[in-house]
């Protein structure tokens, strides 16, 4: 029996996507082979490839003058690539430190430039909140402006896109990238692992405005220099094909869903829907400031975290898995990605109603 999976990565899958995969796995387009055993280079995956890139275009209405790149190493190995492509090593670049991967990401940085100013810093708000759009204390001719417009582990969101004073725009969509239309062209740079809203974890897309690329510092490893990984079509090595197969199956399932203001909507109901229920308890809590929660995860805690193993365990037992807290803060966190019906947030909701009350 599948269980409605709330886990925040790798995450649920489109379930028809699940069963076109099982379909094709022995047989992929009459090869007579799975796509797992075909060459990257051959004319069957080429075309899929081609086809996974012009739909994430389309969905995403990318301007002309960006690159798109399918990459490996997950989200973490960005955070060396960018500074590695986007600056020198007598740099100054400004992150917003507004959470556990932001911290990781200017931690990285730390490493390849020589000044990373610290542009906003919310850890004095324990991570429950992002800076005023008016706050930032960026530098005068910073390389990039980096920030993660959703912190996966503590529920924190930006409800903007911060005004990087002309400097180019990096952001960490890891787990936002095709939850909602968005205006790419803001952006210098956006990357994604692939293990939330796009398709199973081992592919990293990075979106990247052309006149950024061709400039990685000497020494750069080829698999990591944008302009190499765009002149071979992301197959300077052999790419995660797999993966990249399936992200393509569900870009086909996105805009067979109606394309990104629909799944926007889906996903604006299904988070009002869990922070309604959660805000009216006086047993659950959400620590985040509410004008910067995430839709995508919900942290909450219980009243009494005696109660945490229970819920857990019964939680599981109704068919609603994967509710752990990261293990960095505890409690419970439900993510709720575009593959998350609403009926699963239903059922979460009414879960909690009863343990409450039996509990309570």
């Amino acid at each position: 029996m599948r269980v409605f999976n709330f886990a925040a990565g790798p995450a649920t899958l489109p379930l028809a996507v699940l069963e076109q995969v099982r379909d094709e796995l022995t047989d992929w387009r009459g090869t007579g082979a799975s796509v797992m055993e075909v060459s990257h280079r051959s004319k069957a995956f080429v075309a899929a490839a081609q086809e996974a890139e012009a739909l994430l275009r389309e969905l995403l209405a990318v301007p002309a003058g960006y690159q798109v790149l399918f990459m490996q190493g997950g989200a973490r190995a960005q955070f060396a690539a960018i500074p590695l492509n986007l600056a020198r090593a007598d740099s100054t670049v400004d992150y917003l430190n507004t959470g556990i991967w932001s911290k990781l990401a200017l931690a990285e940085a730390r490493r390849f430039v020589a000044t990373v100013n610290i542009a906003a810093d919310e850890a004095a708000s324990n991570y429950t909140s992002v800076p005023a759009a008016g706050a930032l204390a960026l530098s005068t001719g910073a390389a990039y402006v980096h920030y993660t417009p959703n912190e996966t582990i503590g529920g924190v969101e930006f409800p903007y896109v911060p005004d990087s004073a002309g400097a180019p725009l990096v952001a960490d969509m890891s787990s936002t990238l095709l939850s909602r239309p968005l205006a790419v062209s803001s952006f210098g740079l956006i990357y994604a692992g692939a293990q939330k809203n796009l398709g199973p974890a081992g592919l990293t897309l990075v979106i990247v405005r052309a006149d950024l690329t061709g400039k990685a510092r000497p020494g750069t490893p080829a698999v990591w220099d944008y302009q190499a990984v765009a002149d071979d079509h992301s197959m300077l090595n052999t790419p995660p094909t797999f993966a990249w197969y399936v992200a393509g199956l569900v870009l086909r399932w996105l805009k067979a869903q109606g394309g990104l203001s629909v799944m926007g909507e889906r996903n604006r109901a299904k988070a009002q829907l869990l922070y309604a229920a959660i805000d009216a308890s006086g047993f659950y809590a959400n620590p985040v400031a509410e004008k910067c929660r995430s839709w995508m995860n919900v942290p909450f805690t219980l009243a009494d975290p005696a109660l945490d193993a229970p819920f857990l365990a019964e939680a599981r037992a109704a068919g609603l898995a994967n509710l752990e807290g990261h293990r960095s803060v505890g409690g419970m966190r439900a993510s709720l990605y575009n593959a998350m019906p609403l009926a699963g947030v239903a059922a979460l909701v009414g879960f909690m109603k009863e343990f409450e009350r039996r509990r309570g």
